[in-house]
């Protein structure tokens, strides 16, 4: 295990519940004559445009705001490359006294994990600016009081095991169970482990039978045992010339076995942004999402009574924000993240 000394919870401090937390209205805090005007889709004859918002729109979104949280995949890098422009507007934001959060569905690192990447792509962020799914899992055991002499079985990668490590939570499975197989014979069961209290699914690109069966039998049969996935994410982006099966196809094997709806605790679940507003000490319409998802980071967003602001360099196409099917709608649309450089500087992104 990578050892990295992470600002332990009680420095970052987790609310000891999260209705307290989550007291907040999911609606927008500001008077409406205030509140951003949205400028996502203007119609063009039979075909909805996208109308991206103007440097104007830019700048009062700047003004108005004390904090940006950052969607990572798609918004601050591809795959493994980073997109141009981006150091310098984040740098541009930092100059303008803005608090910078960066928050990922990708349980497959911890924040230690995370911290190297951002380090490897020549962006100097703390860790405590990271919040991963794989820290809210394990974030959501210690709020819930999770006892520790129980032990959590993990469909996932070690970014899960390593913050559970941090927190000293026990378990069972992760890249351990990648090589297991069920050889089926008359009478044949599975044993699996009476102590397993919580599943935890994440992204597996290793997920098999034998892990399937585990975490069904720990879930329907170790009374009152928790089903905690780290997110519901169709697709993910493993590399930048493709599309990926994302962790809503491990969850939704589990689902489908235990006839049980999992606790989300990544994105656009409230209790990733209720512990960030409370660490941070920042109110809702102080805040900016910043994303390139409408069902996770837009809507994340929406439900917290954020500031929205959707960029088209990831997931989410210009086709798919105009379709008349498409029931989410940010409060700006720009194409890329660097985009605001002009906006907080009067600099454009460089060549």
């Amino acid at each position: 295990m990578t050892s990295f000394d992470l600002l332990p919870s009680r420095q970052i401090a987790f609310a000891p519940r999260i209705a307290p937390l989550a007291q907040h209205s999911r609606k927008c805090h500001l008077p409406a004559a205030n509140r951003p005007r949205c400028r996502t889709l203007m119609q063009s004859g039979a075909n909805g445009a996208v109308q991206k918002a103007s440097e104007q729109d830019k700048a009062a979104l700047i003004d108005k705001v004390d904090a940006f949280i950052f969607d990572c995949d798609g918004v601050i890098w591809k795959g493994d490359s980073l997109i141009q422009g981006v150091p310098e507007t984040l740098d541009a934001l930092r100059a303008r006294g803005k608090k910078l959060v960066f928050v990922t569905n990708n349980a497959t690192k911890s924040r230690a994990g995370y911290k190297k990447k951002f380090t490897s792509l020549g962006l100097d962020i703390s860790p405590e600016e990271i919040f991963s799914s794989s820290y809210a899992a394990a974030a959501w055991l210690e709020d819930t009081n999770f006892p520790k002499d129980k032990k959590v079985y993990v469909i996932g990668d070690v970014g899960i095991l390593e913050e559970l490590d941090l927190k000293g939570y026990q378990y069972i499975g992760g890249p351990a169970d990648n090589d297991k197989k069920i050889e089926l014979s008359p009478g044949y069961a599975l044993e699996h482990d009476h102590d397993v209290q919580a599943v935890i699914v994440g992204h597996d690109r290793n997920i098999n039978y034998y892990k399937i069966q585990y975490a069904t039998l720990c879930i329907r049969e170790n009374p009152g045992c928790q089903f905690i996935a780290t997110n519901l994410d169709a697709v993910t982006h493993l590399t930048d010339a493709q599309e990926w099966a994302g962790n809503g196809a491990m969850v939704g094997a589990i689902k489908g076995s235990t006839k049980r709806e999992p606790t989300v605790v990544g994105k656009p679940a409230e209790f990733m942004l209720a512990n960030i507003a409370h660490a941070f000490g920042l109110e809702r319409n102080q805040i900016c999402m910043v994303g390139d998802r409408l069902d996770t980071d837009i809507q994340f967003g929406k439900d917290g009574g954020l500031s929205t602001l959707l960029v088209l360099s990831g997931v989410t196409t210009e086709a798919e924000l105009a379709s008349p099917e498409n029931k989410i709608h940010p409060d700006f649309v720009t194409s890329q993240l660097p985009d605001l450089l002009e906006a907080a500087t009067g600099s454009k992104v460089p060549a």
